[in-house]
Order: structure tokens, then C-alpha cells, then sequence
């Protein structure tokens, strides 16, 4: 396994900056949203940005699925550049902002700047514990295939050795993520996906399917994955035949076995792995209600701290038990932030 090096992770993704407030449930309701869950912004939900802004105490945190993950594998692994990040934004203050902090986080980010549309923002309404989001993707929705063929891009592409895509980016470019899938396939190089949200098996089925024969590793929820079992017929809702099924999926790259992943919350993280009989279970540590600010950005973290063990050659184990560390930390802070030096141990967690 090679050392750290910059380029050595690429992802691409919506990076939108997350709007957070901490609201009553009636909110919810007045916009049609539902507690944890994730939905694309419609006519009808267009006020609630400045609603947050204007009646509560609104934070603005650097945001987009891909980039969180990205920024806490940077945060822990403590060296800046490992991880280059595609997806576009505006050409204003909002975009600066993500810059500077995700930059700072220690990301490379190579944005594509879009002069139609604003940068894309993310309402977090946080009731008690649970989060919903409601993305505007606005400039984000605007990254086109094109801003991966530059000599500069080709260059951090052809240097990587994992990619790192969210469902979410299916909204905007598949074509960007199919291309890059393939090129992983081809060239034996690693390829990871998250469901995201029920949405995306509910609408992009065709995608999914035309995308999966080249993913190595897919994280999803349990939502999520009962999402997914429902559109393509699965007959069950039980996450682990559900997992069974998706690691059992035809797969472009031999040499690799697929590697499912599906987080419960509280509940333990199941492992699916193809050409295994055997489930496995990682125990998730509970908190104290009291130590819960937020659960905004917990699957971002788990991937990002998988992500971070993976870069460095450790086993599947680690990966995971890092992922748990990492949402386990983010969730005791509003959004996805982070402070202070990184404390995770292979062997006490």
C-alpha cells in the first residue's frame, strides 16, 4: 500500500452551504418535510431559506454530502491535499465561504464556477435530534462532463486511487459519475457510492443499475437500502437480505470483491461482502440523549472516517470502526463540524 499523497481520493458531488437552524415540527409540516430525510427543493419550498434566516438563528455551515465526507477524512487523516474535490458552484460570497472553509478542512477543491446560477444552499431544520434537508441545488446543478477534461482535472483523475460519489450527484451529472466508475473499473482502481436518499432508488433506477456493476463499496442507510430493495423488487425488507442481494449483483471488476455497507443509526453497521456467506455486525456505541446536538451530517462523517482508514491500508474492520468513531463525534456537534485534534484508536473503539 503506497503512502498518503496528494490526489490520492477524488470525489465529486453537490457542494451546497448548509443553512441550519433549530426549528418547532410545525415548520416541517407548513413545508411538507419529513424528520430525517433528505429532499430536492421544490416551487413550494423556496421561502423556507429566507424564513430560516430572517425568524431563527441561522448558522451557515460549508456543506454538500461529498465535501463532509471529504473534509472529515482530511480532518483526520491531518494531511492537507490527499483529497481533490469536483461539483460546481456560483460566482458569490457563498461560494468564497465554501472555498475558504473546505479548504482550510484541508480539501482541494477544483469547483466549476457557473455564471447562471447562484451557489447551491441546504435548509437543515434540526427538531430535537433530527435533521431534514431541503437542497436548493441551484449552481451545483449546472457541472457539466466538460470540467473533467481539462489537462489540470485529467491529471487529478488518472493520479487517484479511490473516487468517492454520492447518489445525489445523479441529480446533476451521471454521466460524469458513470465515466469515472468505468475508468476505475477499467484500470483496477477502487470505486465507492452512497445511496444518499430514498429519492435517488425511487427515481434513478435506471442509473443505479446502469452504475452498480462498476461499485466496489456502496454505503446506504436502512431506509435507503428498503428503498432500494422496493423499486427493484426485492420482495423483503430485511437489510440483510437486501444487502445479500445488492453485493450479489453482477460486477465489471473481478479482482474486487463488492462491498456493501449499511448503516442503522444506534443500531449495529452491517457488512455484506459478495462471495460471502457471512454478515457481519459493528456495535454502535450509544450517547446519552443530553450528548446529542444533531444528527445533520452523520453518514457524511461514517464515510468520511471509513475513508480516512481506507487511504491508509487499513482493513475493512478499522475503516468501519473509524466510521462509527466519526459520526459518533459529529453528531454531539451542530452540522458537520469538527475541532481539535482527531482521537480515534483502531484498538479502543
Amino acid at each position: 500500500m503506497e503512502s498518503l499523497r496528494d490526489g490520492m481520493l477524488v470525489g465529486m458531488g453537490n457542494p451546497l452551504l448548509d443553512i441550519s437552524a433549530v426549528v418547532e415540527k410545525d415548520l416541517l409540516s407548513k413545508y411538507d418535510m419529513q424528520p430525517n430525510n433528505a429532499i430536492l427543493a421544490e416551487p413550494k419550498h423556496m421561502p423556507i431559506y429566507q424564513e430560516l434566516i430572517e425568524k431563527y438563528q441561522a448558522e451557515y455551515i460549508a456543506g454538500g454530502s461529498v465535501q463532509n465526507s471529504l473534509r472529515v477524512a482530511q480532518w483526520i487523516l491531518r494531511r492537507p491535499r490527499t483529497a481533490v474535490f469536483f461539483g460546481c458552484v456560483g460566482q458569490d460570497e457563498y461560494a468564497r465561504i465554501l472555498e475558504e472553509r473546505a479548504t482550510a478542512n484541508g480539501v482541494n477543491v477544483q469547483y466549476q464556477r457557473s455564471s447562471t446560477n447562484p451557489t447551491g444552499t441546504c435548509a437543515v431544520l434540526v427538531t430535537g435530534t433530527q435533521r431534514s434537508l431541503c437542497a436548493n441545488l441551484a449552481a451545483a446543478n449546472d457541472f457539466t462532463p466538460e470540467h473533467l477534461q481539462s489537462a489540470a482535472n485529467q491529471a487529478y483523475l488518472q493520479g487517484a486511487q479511490f473516487f468517492y460519489v454520492s447518489g445525489f450527484f445523479f441529480t446533476v451529472s451521471f454521466e460524469s459519475a458513470l465515466s469515472v466508475a468505468k475508468q476505475a473499473a477499467a484500470s483496477d482502481r477502487m470505486f465507492m457510492m452512497n445511496l444518499s436518499a430514498p429519492f435517488v432508488p425511487q427515481f434513478y433506477k435506471n442509473n443505479l443499475e446502469e452504475i452498480f456493476p462498476f461499485v466496489d463499496v456502496l454505503f446506504g442507510n436502512e431506509t435507503e437500502a428498503v428503498a432500494l430493495a422496493k423499486e427493484f423488487n426485492y420482495g423483503t425488507e430485511d437489510l440483510r437480505a437486501i444487502g445479500k442481494r445488492i453485493a450479489a449483483l453482477p460486477k465489471e471488476n473481478a479482482k474486487r470483491k463488492r462491498v456493501v455497507i449499511i448503516t442503522q443509526g444506534s443500531d449495529p453497521v452491517l457488512l455484506i461482502e459478495s462471495g460471502t456467506e457471512t454478515i457481519r455486525e459493528f456495535p454502535v456505541q450509544k450517547l446519552a440523549p443530553e450528548e446529542m446536538v444533531d444528527t445533520n451530517g452523520a453518514g457524511d462523517a461514517f464515510v468520511g472516517g471509513f475513508l480516512a482508514q481506507l487511504l491508509q491500508g487499513c482493513s475493512v474492520d478499522v475503516c468501519i470502526k473509524c466510521g462509527v468513531w466519526a459520526a459518533r463525534e459529529i453528531i454531539q456537534r451542530s452540522g458537520c463540524t469538527f475541532d481539535g485534534e482527531p482521537a480515534f484508536s483502531a484498538t479502543a473503539n
